[in-house]
């Protein structure tokens, strides 16, 4: 009887930066995603219900990447999951000639350099779920809420 008090709309944000092409591809599809049918492909279908926050050419907090990276499990040599390193989020731009590997580090180089980090970074905070520097990670996010909204998750 209650449990439509205990739904909560997803909120996703993305931290976008316009100068990079994948950013704002996946800018694009999350803004399509909400506001016109969604999958694109089934025009009867109903957009994706979430709240989109928008943070423009400024990283993400120590807390917030500490946070995000909780999100992306990788694999050790052992086969046990563990949180990625820091690293993750750095770009590969020849401007960034230092790669620390904590997150106050990545946040203090971020801020002297926005080519320092893969953008866009994409959280979806209700389910643990994020994609750095990714278009299809984008997908992947989307696609969850898909599978809620028709009832296949």
């Amino acid at each position: 009887m209650f449990k439509a008090f205990t739904r909560s709309i997803p909120e996703i944000s993305i931290f976008h930066n316009p100068s990079s092409p994948a950013s704002s591809s996946a800018l694009r599809l999350l803004r399509s995603a909400v506001s016109s049918p969604y999958p694109p492909s089934k025009p009867s279908a109903p957009p994706l219900k979430f709240n989109l926050e928008v943070i423009e050419n400024k990283p993400p907090t120590a807390d917030q990447l500490r946070t995000i990276l909780s999100y992306l499990p990788a694999k050790a040599p052992s086969g046990q999951t563990q949180t990625p390193s820091a690293e993750v989020l750095l770009s590969a731009h020849p401007s960034v000639d230092s790669r620390p590997t904590n997150p106050e580090g990545v946040v203090q180089l971020a801020s002297q350099n926005p080519n320092a980090l893969k953008w866009p970074i994409v959280v979806d905070w209700h389910s643990g779920k994020a994609a750095i520097g990714d278009v299809e990670g984008v997908k992947g996010i989307l696609e969850e809420l898909r599978k809620k909204r028709d009832g296949e998750a």
